[in-house]
This record gives C-alpha cells, sequence and structure tokens, in this order.
C-alpha cells in the first residue's frame, strides 16, 4: 500500500497516533500492545526524511517521539480530553448513585439526564472544590 499526504497531513497523523497510542498503552505498564508501539515506531521514523527531524529520537536504536514533540502541546490536549471524561463520569456515576439507577438502561431516562446536567454545571463552577467524602 502506498499512502500519500501533504506534510500537514503527515504531522496530523503523528499526533492521532501517539495520542491512540497513549490511551492504548500509557496505563498498562509492561503488557502493552507492541504492535501499536511498532507502528508508532514506523511512522515516526520517516519524520527525518519529511523535514521534521526534531520530532523523532531513537532509544536503543528504535524511532520514538521526540521529547521536543512531547512537550509541544500534545499532552495538553490529551489532558483536556481527560479532564472532560473524568467529570463526565463522575457525574454520571454520581447521578446514578443518586437515583439509585444502575446497570444498563433500556430507554433515555430524563430524570438522569437532568442530574447529569446538573453536576456538570457545579463541576464547570468549581471543580471538586465542594466535594466531600464522609466516613
Amino acid at each position: 500500500m502506498k499512502l500519500e499526504l501533504t506534510d500537514l497531513e503527515y504531522r496530523r497523523l503523528l499526533d492521532l497516533v501517539y495520542v491512540g497510542n497513549w490511551v492504548l498503552n500509557s496505563c498498562r505498564g509492561n503488557d502493552r500492545f507492541a504492535d501499536y508501539d511498532y507502528m508508532q515506531s514506523k511512522l515516526f521514523s520517516y519524520a527525518p526524511k519529511q523535514g521534521m527531524k526534531s520530532l523523532t529520537e531513537f532509544r536503543y536504536g528504535i524511532p520514538v517521539p521526540s521529547q521536543a514533540f512531547v512537550d509541544g502541546g500534545i499532552h495538553e490536549a490529551i489532558c483536556d480530553y481527560e479532564d472532560a471524561v473524568f467529570f463526565e463520569i463522575l457525574a454520571e456515576e454520581l447521578a446514578r448513585r443518586d437515583l439509585n439507577i444502575y446497570g444498563p438502561l433500556e430507554e433515555e431516562n430524563e430524570a438522569l439526564n437532568d442530574c447529569i446536567r446538573e453536576y456538570l454545571k457545579e463541576f464547570e463552577a468549581h471543580g471538586v472544590d465542594h466535594i466531600v467524602i464522609e466516613s
């Protein structure tokens, strides 16, 4: 297969591959999906040939995203995503707890959605500052 990309398209592909591999492997410790690491290395290996040498460095002879790439804003995007997902999951879990709704829903639940929206408003206004855990 031959894939033709502009420099900008290739650069965006590197971002997507890095983010995808981060999601799949960042929490796996030594049990990483090696085939995704391999694909990331393969795609980053082309960066120097495309005039993007600063995006790749070599560790033990293997091309990996450079520290410059990692520090270039990609983790801010990942953090924004993680924050959004965190608050959405927390809001739904708290709403389900409040309404005693467990397991999958058969149909749309307006009360649940309203409760989720209230929690999301609270989190948007105050983050986790008002969360109290009582023992």
